[in-house]
C-alpha cells in the first residue's frame, strides 16, 4: 500500500518571483497539487493613474526589477498610440538594442545561475566556482556583455532613465557603439561555449511532453521582440489591440496572481513560444545553436524554453550586431520635437524575457493617464505550470 504524502514548498528558490507547491498524496496516490503565488498585489495600475504621460514609463518600469527596460517600452509604444506619436527609424533601432540587452541579461541570468546549478549538481552558483570555474567565468562574461548594452542605451542597466516618449534623452556616440560591438562579436562565442556546457548535462532536462497553445508576437520582418501581430499555435493572427479576447485574465482561489487561457486551458509565454512561432527568422548562427540540441519546432516540452533561451542569447547577439551596423551607416542624429498633447487610448506590446507583455492605456486631453490595464509574462504562464504540474504527477 502507498504513503500518504503532503508536501509543502514555501518561496520556491531559483525563480523569478514568489511561488509555493502544495501536493498531497493519500496511498501513494496523488489527489491535489497546487502552485500558488501568494505575493500581495502592488496595484501599478492604479498608480499611474492621474499621472502625466511622461511618468508612465518611469514608474511602471518598476514592476519588475529584472524585465525594467520592457516595461518601460511597452509603456512607451501604449502612450505614443494612444497620442498619435511616431517615432523616428533611429529610434526603433535603438530601442531594439535596449531590449535585446535586457534580453541577454535575463536569459543568462536564468540559463547561468538558475538552471545550470540544477544541470551541474549544485545547491546554487556558487559552488560552481570551485567545481565548474571555467563555465562560471564565461555566464559572468556574457552577463557582463549585456549590462554593458544596457547601460549604452539606456543610460544604467536597470531602470532606464534615456527613454522617453517619441525617442531618447540621450543616445550613444558612434565611438560608444564600435566598443559594443566588439564586445557582442567576441560573446558570440562564449554563447557557443556556455551551450556546450549545457549540452553536455541536457540529459538532465526532463523528457516530459504536454501539448499546449503557445502565444507570442510575430512578424514577416524579424524574429519578433519588438513589434509585431498576436499569433498563436493553434493558429490565428490579430492585432495587438484585441488582446483581451487572447488573454482572457481570471482569478483562481488559490492565488493572487491572474490566471489567462485562450483557445485550451492554458497558454505558454516566453521564449518557446517565441521559437515556436517565428524560428523561421532566426539567424544561422541561432539556428545551429538549436540545432545542438536538436530544438525544432512545435516543441511541447517546457524545459527545452532553458534551451530556447540560449537559442534567442545567440540570436540577440547577432541581431544587435545587425542593428549597430545599420546605426552606424545611417549615422546618428541627435532628435528633438515636442509632443502635442492629446487624448486617446493606446495599446502597447513588446517581448519582455518571460514573453508577451501588453499596456494599454487612456490618455485625457491634459495628457494624464486615466486609466490602465497590464498584462504581464507571468500571470500568462501561470496557469500552463499549474497543467504542466497536474500532468506530471496525476497521471
Amino acid at each position: 500500500m502507498g504513503r500518504d504524502i503532503d508536501i509543502e514548498v514555501r518561496h520556491l528558490t531559483r525563480v523569478e518571483g514568489h511561488g509555493n507547491i502544495y501536493l498531497n498524496a493519500r496511498s501513494g496516490k496523488v489527489e491535489k497539487v497546487l502552485w500558488e503565488v501568494d505575493e500581495a498585489p502592488r496595484f501599478f495600475e492604479a498608480m499611474v493613474r492621474g499621472k502625466s504621460y511622461h511618468q508612465l514609463s518611469h514608474i511602471t518600469s518598476r514592476i519588475c526589477g529584472i524585465c525594467s527596460i520592457s516595461h518601460s517600452l511597452a509603456s512607451l509604444k501604449a502612450t505614443e498610440a494612444a497620442m498619435g506619436v511616431e517615432i523616428s527609424k533611429q529610434t526603433e533601432l535603438l530601442r531594439r538594442l535596449a531590449l535585446y540587452g535586457e534580453n541577454l541579461q535575463s536569459h543568462t541570468l536564468h540559463v547561468g545561475y538558475l538552471v545550470a546549478p540544477d544541470l551541474l549538481g549544485a545547491g546554487s552558483v556558487i559552488p560552481l566556482v570551485k567545481t565548474a570555474k571555467e563555465a562560471v567565468v564565461k555566464i559572468v562574461g556574457l552577463h557582463r556583455t549585456a549590462n554593458m548594452l544596457s547601460e549604452a542605451i539606456c543610460g544604467r542597466a536597470t531602470h532606464p532613465i534615456t527613454l522617453e516618449v517619441g525617442g531618447f534623452t540621450e543616445i550613444p556616440t558612434e565611438r560608444a557603439l564600435l566598443g559594443m560591438r566588439e564586445e557582442l562579436e567576441n560573446a558570440k562565442g562564449v554563447c557557443t561555449d556556455v551551450a556546450g556546457v549545457v549540452l553536455a548535462h541536457a540529459d538532465r532536462l526532463p523528457d516530459f511532453t504536454r501539448e499546449t497553445e503557445f502565444i507570442a508576437l510575430t512578424n514577416d520582418e524579424n524574429y519578433a521582440f519588438y513589434d509585431g501581430d498576436l499569433g498563436s499555435t493553434d493558429g490565428g493572427r490579430w492585432p495587438v489591440e484585441e488582446y483581451l479576447s487572447i488573454t482572457n485574465e481570471y482569478v483562481v482561489p488559490h492565488s493572487t496572481a491572474k490566471y489567462t487561457r485562450h483557445n485550451r486551458e492554458s497558454y505558454m509565454v516566453g521564449a518557446l513560444a517565441r521559437f515556436n512561432l517565428n524560428h523561421a527568422m532566426l539567424s544561422k548562427e541561432a539556428m545551429e545553436v538549436a540545432g545542438m540540441f536538436g530544438l525544432k519546432p512545435v516543441c511541447h516540452n517546457p524545459f527545452m524554453n532553458n534551451v530556447a533561451q540560449l537559442v534567442e542569447i545567440m540570436d540577440s547577439l547577432v541581431d544587435s550586431i545587425g542593428i549597430i551596423d545599420e546605426l552606424l551607416d545611417r549615422g546618428l542624429e541627435e532628435e528633438s520635437g515636442e509632443i502635442e498633447v492629446r487624448a486617446g487610448r493606446g495599446v502597447g506590446a513588446v517581448h519582455a524575457p518571460r514573453g508577451l507583455l501588453i499596456h494599454d492605456y487612456t490618455i485625457d486631453g491634459l495628457g494624464n493617464c486615466t486609466k490602465a490595464n497590464c498584462i504581464i509574462p507571468t500571470n500568462q504562464n501561470h496557469a500552463n505550470i499549474q497543467k504542466d504540474m497536474e500532468e506530471i504527477t496525476l497521471t
